[in-house]
């Protein structure tokens, strides 16, 4: 089936000429209309554009120009990236007729490289408050089981990848909103470090923070994106000027004598994880055993340190950016938006500002263990829980294993790692040093050929 075929596979044989941008579009948009109708994974379907610029990518490669290996690829938008003459909402009815005049970086991007736009893909309220059904869109479902949550906020690019309604979706991650969805959904998303790919044109959520990355069914799909995606853009600050290797290139290298470090405290200790999640962690350890790396445990600051850290930076960031929407149009707002939002506007100065100066401390110790060790393992987080409305309280009361990288903008990876016995995904975390992330791809290259999860695709969602 075309339409589930990796980046990677459908590349090799668009470029000998065996599948067309066409028929691969043609499988896409099958699907969404079979498919997207209980999943809502895309908020604005763009299927008749998709045609065109699948046409168009045929008749390039037919005359000889093939761009490379997203030509011809069908992608999603998360909803928060600008799109030129086409509505980016954010979910939220307070952006409503919002039509962007100019396209994101990640759009130029892709774009340039000859993928196909499916749509823009379903988030949670200006990628923080949710899931919510108070809001422009319903919430996406988890195609594993569509009573179960996708995560969030990237929830409808996730979907739409693991369900093959699309090849590749484009996401942000300021507290973990790629490398959530991804373990809920059983695929891979990458957050890349801090300015590697550039955040221009996506909505801001919390500046300091924010993070965009590519979710794909694989690995070796999520190179072929970096590699288009990833580089210096001078129209974002941010945006880092640090050299960009060939990620693809890299991923067939050995992980032999590789050191693995492992924060256990964290999931057993401090946020126990359940007995089936470690278990499947352990497995994969095995793993990566059996291929030649070495496991140690390591030691970092508490991970409520870094929540703390990180939830404080993000709201007051967050309200600074909607406080006056909040104050005049209240109701435009979703309640859980509210309800987590107002609270950045309570918070005084000098915390904001302690805030910062502890980040700086805890971002510096992960960079000391990394010293010690070339990258991390940890669970990214638990199986998917029931798609239901959850208090905006629950923001304060959780301690997730994700942000603590967003805080310290090292590079983190999520590849599914194993399914429970209810059939929803496990999902394993690598993290690596500073612009490194070639070596969490290898490793969670060689992870996925030595296991047989990518060859189970959602069945009982669709």
């Amino acid at each position: 089936m075309t339409a589930i075929l990796t980046i990677a596979q459908a590349a090799e044989l668009i470029e000998k000429r065996d599948v067309s941008p066409v028929e691969l579009t043609e499988a896409a948009i099958a699907r969404i209309e079979k498919y997207d109708g209980v999943l809502h994974s895309f908020v604005t379907p763009t299927l008749e554009r998709a045609r065109r610029e699948a046409a168009a990518a045929t008749a390039e490669i037919a005359a000889g120009y093939y761009r490379g290996p997203l030509h011809g690829i069908p992608y999603g938008l998360k909803d928060v990236f600008d799109t030129a003459g086409l509505l980016t909402a954010a979910q939220s009815r307070t952006l409503g007729g919002n039509v962007p005049a100019t396209d994101s970086h990640a759009q130029e991007r892709l774009q340039a490289a000859g993928a196909v736009l499916m749509g823009k893909n379903a988030t949670w309220e200006h990628a923080h408050g949710g899931p919510s059904w108070d809001v422009l869109f319903p919430p996406a479902c988890n195609p594993w089981n569509p009573e179960h949550s996708p995560a969030g906020s990237s929830s409808g690019s996730a979907a739409a990848v693991a369900a093959g309604l699309c090849m590749l979706a484009m996401g942000t991650d300021t507290g973990g909103s790629i490398r959530g969805p991804a373990a809920a959904c059983g695929i891979a998303g990458i957050k890349p470090s801090f300015g590697r790919v550039s955040r221009r044109g996506a909505m801001p959520n919390s500046p300091s923070q924010d993070h965009v990355g590519p979710l794909a069914w694989c690995v070796e799909d999520l190179a072929i994106a970096l590699n288009v995606l990833a580089g210096h853009d001078p129209l974002d600050p941010a945006s880092s000027r640090m050299p960009v290797p060939d990620y693809r290139a890299g991923l067939d290298g050995s992980i032999k004598g590789l050191r693995i470090g492992v924060p256990y405290a964290w999931f057993t200790e401090e946020s126990p994880v359940n007995d089936e999640t470690l278990a499947a962690f352990e497995e994969s350890l095995k793993v990566l055993r059996a291929l030649g790396a070495g496991i140690e445990t390591v030691r970092l600051p508490p991970l409520v340190d870094f929540e703390d850290t990180k939830k404080i930076l993000a709201l007051c960031e967050l309200f600074s950016l909607h406080g006056s929407g909040l104050r005049e149009h209240p109701e435009l707002y979703g309640a859980n938006f509210r309800g987590r939002v107002l609270a950045g506007g309570l918070v005084p100065a000098e915390d904001y500002l302690r805030a910062q100066r502890v980040r700086t401390t805890l971002a510096a110790a992960v960079q000391t263990v990394l010293t010690e060790v070339d990258l991390l393992a940890l669970p990214t987080a638990e199986p998917a829980g029931k798609l239901t409305p959850v208090p905006a309280s629950s923001l304060f009361t959780k301690l997730a294993f994700n942000a603590a990288f967003s805080v310290s903008g090292n590079p983190a990876l999520a590849l599914c790692n194993g399914f429970a016995v209810n059939g929803l995904p496990f999902s394993l975390q690598l993290v690596g040093r500073l612009f490194d992330e070639a070596t969490i791809l290898r490793v969670g290259h060689g992870y996925e050929r030595a296991t047989p999860w990518r060859g189970q695709r959602p069945t009982a969602g669709l």
